[in-house]
């Protein structure tokens, strides 16, 4: 997917986000937007997903060369951030079947079980789970999912040294030249892999 952003500025009452950013994240890259904690990257994040609309400026997508419409924007759309919850009386097998009636799936229930590790959970509440297992469980429904704009915030925050080793090896998976992945952190080896670096300190003067 193509994502175009033109003069684009978010502020909230008078803090200013980030202002005038000119930017083209293109189909088949990846992307990582850095900067300290508070600095702005989730919101950044969010006003690319849609989900947050932009100050000013014009934020414009493109899947296949042809346009599409913010209101479309979820059918192609992954994201796995901090503050998107899961619902948590669902049992796993429950969320999975949830969201994918949503989205497209990019594997079947079973093999998403076993690629995440989660097997022995199928039946266990999501309240139950420990941080770790959450986190483990959003990003295997945003990574398993069949999308073109893939968008992570923090996408280790809660993981041990295994479940972040767990995580690199499915994100290299996916680098394809049909998907554009953005990541939003301050932990390099998150976002080793990137083929470009945001600095999002740049656009707040």
């Amino acid at each position: 997917m193509l994502v175009t952003f033109e003069n684009v500025s978010k502020k909230y009452n008078r803090e200013i986000i980030f202002k005038n950013l000119s930017y083209v994240f293109k189909t088949g890259q990846s992307y990582a937007i850095t900067g300290p904690n508070g600095s702005g990257k989730s919101t950044l994040l969010q006003v690319i997903s849609g989900f947050v609309r932009q100050s000013s400026g014009d934020v414009a997508y493109e899947l296949h060369g042809k346009p599409l419409e913010v209101e479309d924007l979820y059918k192609h759309l992954s994201i796995a951030t901090p503050y998107l919850e899961l619902v948590e009386e669902f049992t796993l097998m429950e969320m999975i079947n949830f969201h994918f009636k949503f989205k497209k799936p990019a594997l079947q229930p079973e093999e998403i079980l076993s690629r995440a590790y989660l097997t022995d959970a199928r039946d266990k509440q999501i309240k139950k789970f420990s941080s770790g297992m959450k986190q483990r469980l959003k990003l295997a429904l945003t990574l398993f999912t069949d999308s073109s704009l893939i968008l992570l915030d923090e996408p280790t925050s809660n993981l041990d040294e295994q479940g972040t080793e767990w995580y690199k090896e499915q994100i290299s998976s996916l680098i394809s030249d049909d998907k554009t992945i953005i990541i939003a952190s301050n932990q390099k080896y998150e976002y080793d892999f990137c083929d470009e670096v945001i600095d999002i300190i740049k656009y707040k003067s």
